[in-house]
Formats: C-alpha cells, structure tokens, sequence
C-alpha cells in the first residue's frame, strides 16, 4: 500500500507518467558497421564488415541522410531506408528498437538519441557499433 500511495504522488506529480516512463526513449535508426565496429558483421547480411572504412562507412551513410532528407525527412522515409540498409537485425521493424531507458543502451548512441528533438533525424552518430543516423519517436 504504502508503494502504491509512493507511486500514485510521483505519477501525480508528474502529469500521470511514472518518472521511468518520462526518462524512457524511442527511436529508429540506421546503422552502418565498418572495419572499427565492435562486431563487424552486418545483420542484415551476414557479411564481414571489417574491410569497410570508417571514410566509406561515412559516405554511404551521408548518402541515406540525403534521401531521408529529399523525402521530407519523415519517419516513414527513414524506416524504409532503415529496412532497406542498416546493419543492425532491428533492419526488419523499419530500424525501430523500441522503447528503452537510461543505460540499456552504449552511451554514445543514447546521447546522440537525447540530443535530437521526437519526430527528427540526427546527424552521423559514432558508437562502437559504427555509424548510426537516428531518429526519434519519443
């Protein structure tokens, strides 16, 4: 009881979200591995990565963000790119991953999530997976 009344004054307090909810992100994204990924195989091929360059990862992935962006860059235009593209297995659901929280994900990829505001793309995102374009649902 005691939790539920601790629960009930923090999503009061703010608006009806628990805090975890407020903090939680979602986005879509593209990833590009290359030859400085940590696993460089893509998913959505199987394919060895490791003679990709970070310089061809970087072309190929600027080449996305010029069609995302000559097709109004909406979200429909980035998951199907995404689908189409990435090197992560989230290539199937259009590069969606999900809702998650703080921590769950590497650091330099939640940060350059939090740095674009819902419903627009970021710039080229470096992680140790590789090169990342995101864009952000939540």
């Amino acid at each position: 009881i005691l939790a539920q009344a601790i629960c009930s004054r923090r999503c009061a307090a703010s608006g009806g979200q628990s805090s975890d909810a407020k903090m939680s992100l979602r986005c879509r994204h593209l990833l590009i591995k290359f030859s400085g990924s940590r696993n460089p195989v893509s998913r959505r091929t199987n394919a060895d990565t490791s003679k990709v360059s970070a310089e061809a990862a970087q072309a190929e992935l600027q080449q996305y963000i010029d069609k995302i962006k000559a097709e109004g860059s909406t979200e429909e235009a980035f998951a199907k790119y995404a689908g189409e593209r990435s090197d992560c297995s989230s290539f199937r659901q259009g590069g969606d991953l999900g809702e998650f929280r703080p921590g769950e994900m590497q650091k330099q990829f939640e940060d350059g999530c939090r740095a674009v505001e819902v419903g627009q793309m970021s710039g080229m995102v470096l992680s140790d997976s590789g090169y990342h374009i995101i864009f952000r649902t939540k």
